[in-house]
């Protein structure tokens, strides 16, 4: 499997999650949002709403293309800080943080 094949499965593991533990946002952010100069866009969407429409989006394209990997990939300790804030139950932490970390290794190793 190529590493772009084991990122799809990746982010589809990552979609189910937010989908178990209720982080899904399907309506977009209003255009403007996506203009954000700030790291996850913080200033102007929830970070599931980044998540979904900027983080998944993204790598969805860079496999669609087969593009190579960005050099770095660091989103879970974001995710872990958000869901403790926002006082997310332990096991939805455990799932979410597990399926954004296995996204960072395979982006950051390959």
């Amino acid at each position: 499997m190529t590493v772009h094949e084991e990122l799809d499965v990746a982010l589809r593991r990552l979609e189910a999650t937010m989908k178990a533990t209720h982080m899904w946002r399907m309506t977009p952010p209003d255009s403007e949002a996506f203009e954000s100069q700030q790291p996850f866009c913080i200033d102007t969407m929830a970070l599931p709403q980044w998540l979904r429409f900027v983080f998944i989006a993204r790598l969805d394209a860079l496999i669609e293309a087969e593009a190579p990997m960005p050099e770095k990939c660091e989103v879970a300790p974001a995710v872990a800080a958000y869901l403790i804030q926002e006082g997310a139950r332990p096991q939805d932490r455990l799932l979410m943080c597990k399926a954004v970390e296995e996204i960072d290794r395979l982006v950051t190793e390959n």
